[in-house]
């Protein structure tokens, strides 16, 4: 494990950052999953937990939110809609756990299913930004939920063995996307949700 902060350059205070989440700490299952992990990653040092609260699933880093008008951000939330209005919620499986030397994530499977989520977000942002595609956005994309990030350079070996490679499966139903704004850095998790695109509003 690597401490996820040590190279890279995180926002300073003042510093607000728009995303899109798929936001599921009211769901249960999500939340019973994530801190069963935490729980067993407890004894180690160098792990910074993710709060119950914010769990959640990425879909878009949208940008810097001095690049966006108070405005663009309602369209973008409006095109979302648009575009997801005949996707019915989705219904995806957690309990599988993927180990990154900067982070420890539950996988949400199967990661085609929230595909329509992730170009929604991308699309939105692109209409009403008018920016073109990014090389990160055409990069493999897997939809996941951090449970710890790490702090700290130590060896993966242990953690593996106390938290194994699999958890109780826990099904969540998504029907949700979020934009966040995120205001200064990752760890303070002072987050602001902003607008819901919800799926399946034409059925």
């Amino acid at each position: 494990m690597i401490d996820r902060w040590k190279n890279r350059a995180d926002q300073a205070p003042g510093e607000d950052v728009v995303y899109w989440h798929m936001l599921i700490g009211e769901h249960p299952e999500a939340v019973a999953l994530a801190r069963t992990a935490q729980q067993r990653l407890a004894r180690f040092s160098g792990l910074h937990m993710t709060p119950l609260t914010w769990l959640h699933i990425t879909a878009h880093i949208a940008g810097p939110a001095s690049q966006f008008t108070p405005q663009q951000l309602t369209q973008m939330a409006d095109t979302a809609t648009r575009l997801l209005a005949s996707t019915p919620p989705i219904t995806v499986t957690l309990g599988k756990i993927l180990y990154h030397p900067q982070a420890i994530m539950l996988a949400a499977s199967p990661p085609e299913a929230l595909a329509p989520l992730r170009q929604a977000a991308l699309s939105a942002t692109r209409q009403v930004t008018g920016t073109t595609v990014q090389p990160e956005e055409q990069a493999p994309w897997t939809p996941h939920v951090t449970v710890c990030y790490s702090t700290a350079e130590q060896p993966a070996e242990p953690i593996i063995a106390t938290l194994g490679r699999q958890l109780p499966r826990g099904d969540i139903q998504i029907s949700a996307l979020s934009l966040v704004i995120q205001r200064g850095p990752e760890r303070q998790w002072d987050w602001h949700p902003l607008a819901t695109a919800r799926l399946g509003t034409a059925m």
